[in-house]
């Protein structure tokens, strides 16, 4: 009977690439026809409710239960016009995925028959059960009341045959636990907040959006091979497994020609997008073997976080049609580059203007600058606060190897823009002369367009890069959930902001012209958030030395990094701004502290039984192979000529003792360790002891099993190898 490894092979060998070809589709005919949209609402409800969701969605209006009423109908009859049967709000809870309970919208009438039904009531409000879902103690599991609330700024869609609902998720004493709850309240804040700072230079301006494009890398494996990897299948991850021969060394995967099989996968993927609406314009081969990514245009940060979570599930469906699976894990495959998802944030306003990028005029360039500095104020102020925001322990394996931004967070601005930040930090404190302003609105301010059309140098090495119009923050990880960093970056901008805005209009009220008080606390802002800018080699030892002493820290696990949630400093950051309070901000710290420390477990028991159940055996096969071998020799062969004969197998079969014998010590150890962190209380304290004393033996044990697996007869080994997995 052929081994698993073999039968994955010979399945994957058969495997033939299914193409999928829409006859005569263009994006634009098809484009957001799944999603009710503008244009359905316009032709499925009356002008009154229509009017009231546009309210909703750019004012922050509410809508009253009768319009609801009607928003309900109209969605209900453009769905079954769709050939949904099924509706259910869809949420993201704290488990980093989303959350659905589909409800028919059958029901029974009189008489045997029966109608389709979906009220306002509906629509507004489901309650699932909380207690189900991580929440930090916030319920306890007999109060297993919360509520899912209509999100009427994401639009509804439809996958399949079900009407897909977003909404908001909070327990029922109000506390919110999702991830979007705490995103809406931070954009609304930035919104606030931006658009005051905006009216400075343009009092049109009413309302400002948080923009977020973000890329997503991802690797893909054949299902055959991946069922045969129980560590791939219960992780993520390869727990061990010996570098191919060839990886990504000579660089030839990365924008490379696409394989067919995998671009009809992405031709699938790509169409099922433009149906719900995801404006996904770019796919390409990444740097390691089987990695590849794909990015959409830039959107609302509420709306983007929507679509990339919608995106990660609509993968992975796609993918099984293609006998594919999709990993999003930042690290499935030691020694090649693992995966992140690069945020792309920006501002924009209500009337076109990206407040990232400059314009024609000094007056829209100083807009520019203004926005610039105090986005790199807020970064250098909090920058503890976003490396615990893109903390998991998926990122830990990614942040730092030679493929990532380290774990230190620093922005990179390019050598021009510090020219011109250098420039602004001269200027002496006070009103400026007529010569002062004209040099700096020609020769400063006014050449920053110019500035930015050269500059296209970049820093891959930088986890907050500047890239022309944009803020691209490197260092979120593949499988996070966009709104936990989104979050902490509108609300630090929303925070320097409002900061901001207090000491200009504090100088204007002195007396000081508009553009002199302006000028006057950018230049503070640059002089203060001087040490968060880096130009250089962020892998350097030097640079660790150098951050240290700037007191930025290199913090390189997950339960030192999530601890930044719980100072006093971003609680009060939190809570000033009206994003969470302080119960909401523990229970995450909480949440994420336990997600941590059940995922290195799950590591831990995965690893363990591999080694006892199929790498341990496996070499002891082999090694008796070896030992029938050497007695045989011994028959045969006269002692002087077995002893110069057998001294390699003997040497093999004591290496292969010797690495068992290692294996096993270290897996008994490995559980010791596990039994006695179980049994403490704090969730603080178990991830600690899974961080300093568990996960070390993943790499004790794995270091073995490779070594083994390099010794072990190839037709032996039970396990699909890296030169199978990334080059299936």
């Amino acid at each position: 009977m052929p081994s698993i490894r073999f039968s994955a092979l010979q399945a994957n060998t058969n495997r033939k690439a299914v193409e999928y070809e829409p006859e005569n589709f263009v994006v634009s005919q098809i484009f957001g026809e799944n999603v009710f949209n503008k244009k359905a609402m316009r032709e499925f409800m009356s002008a009154e409710a229509y009017n009231s969701v546009l309210a909703a969605m750019d004012k922050g209006s509410k809508i009253g239960r009768d319009i609801a009423d009607q928003v309900a109908s109209g969605m209900k009859s453009w769905s079954l016009s769709k050939g949904a049967t099924h509706y259910t709000h869809w949420f993201q809870p704290l488990t980093g995925a989303t959350a659905e309970k589909h409800d028919s919208f059958f029901q029974p009438t009189p008489g045997g028959e029966a109608i389709e039904k979906f009220t306002g009531s509906l629509l507004v409000q489901q309650e699932p059960d909380a207690s189900s879902f991580p929440n930090g103690g916030i319920r306890n599991t007999f109060e297993a009341r919360g509520y899912t609330a209509w999100d009427p700024t994401s639009p509804a869609f439809i996958m399949g045959r079900t009407l897909c609902i977003p909404t908001v998720f909070v327990a029922y004493t109000g506390e919110a636990l999702d991830f979007k709850t705490p995103l809406l309240r931070a954009l609304q804040v930035v919104d606030q907040e931006a658009t005051a700072v905006a009216q400075y230079f343009d009092k049109n301006v009413k309302k400002v959006h948080a923009t977020l494009g973000w890329e997503q890398e991802y690797f893909l494996v054949d299902t055959a091979l991946y069922e045969a990897r129980p560590d791939l299948k219960l992780t993520g991850r390869t727990l061990l497994g010996h570098s191919a021969a060839k990886g990504q060394q000579l660089d030839d995967h990365y924008f490379g020609s696409i394989p067919d099989r995998v671009r009809f996968f992405m031709r699938e993927f790509e169409y099922e997008s433009y149906r719900l609406g995801i404006p996904v314009t770019t796919r390409h081969n990444e740097v390691a073997p089987s990695q590849f990514e794909m990015a959409p245009m830039f959107e609302e940060a509420n709306i983007s976080v929507d679509h990339n979570s919608l995106v990660m599930d609509l993968m992975d469906k796609v993918a099984r049609r293609h006998n594919f699976k999709v990993l999003c894990h930042e690290k499935p495959y030691a020694g090649v580059n693992g995966s992140g998802k690069h945020n792309n944030w920006s501002l924009a306003t209500d009337t076109g203007i990206n407040l990232l990028s400059p314009g024609k005029t000094p007056k829209t360039n100083l807009q520019f600058l203004t926005f610039f500095v105090n986005t790199l104020k807020a970064v250098h102020d909090h920058a503890d606060l976003l490396r615990a925001a893109i903390a998991s322990a998926g990122n830990d394996h990614r942040l730092g190897a030679n493929e990532a931004p380290p774990a230190i967070i620093s922005a990179f601005i390019g050598s021009q823009l510090t020219e011109t930040l250098n420039a602004l930090e001269k200027l002496e404190k006070g009103s400026l002369s007529p010569e002062q302003k004209t040099e700096l609105k020609l020769n400063v301010v006014g050449k920053i367009p110019e500035i930015l059309l050269d500059n296209t140098d970049r820093n891959r090495t930088s986890p907050f890069a500047f890239t022309g119009n944009k803020f691209e923050f490197r260092a979120v990880g593949s499988s996070a959930n966009c709104a936990q960093p989104m979050t902490v970056m509108n609300t630090i901008m929303a925070n320097q902001l409002r900061a901001f805005r207090k000491e200009v209009d504090g100088l204007i009220e002195g007396g000081m012209k508009k553009d002199d008080a302006i000028f006057n606390v950018l230049r503070d802002c640059i002089e203060e958030s001087k040490s968060i800018r880096f130009e250089g080699d962020g892998y350097s030892d030097d640079w660790v030395t150098a951050a240290e002493k700037l007191g930025f820290k290199n913090v390189k696990s997950t339960p030192q990094a999530l601890d930044f949630y719980i100072s006093e400093k971003a609680l009060s950051l939190f809570e000033d701004n009206g994003v969470m309070n302080r119960v909401e901000v523990a229970a995450r710290h909480e949440i994420l502290l336990e997600e941590y420390q059940k995922k290195i477990q799950i590591e831990s028991r995965v690893l363990g039984d591999i080694a006892g159940n199929h790498v341990v055996p496996t070499a002891i096969t082999y090694q008796n192979r070896l030992i029938e071998n050497v007695r045989g020799l011994k028959e045969v062969l006269d002692q002087k000529k077995f002893e110069k004969v057998a001294k390699e197998q003997l040497q093999m079969i004591e290496e292969i003792s010797e690495r068992i014998s290692s294996i096993i010590g270290d897996k008994e150890a490995m559980i010791a360790a596990r039994k006695k962190f179980n049994k403490l209380a704090l969730a603080k304290d178990k991830a600690v002891g899974y961080c300093d004393v568990v996960f070390p033996y993943l790499d004790k044990i794995r270091y073995q099993c490779d070594k083994l697996e390099l010794l072990v007869d190839d037709e032996l080994w039970p396990l699909p190898k890296y030169r199978e997995l990334i080059f299936a």
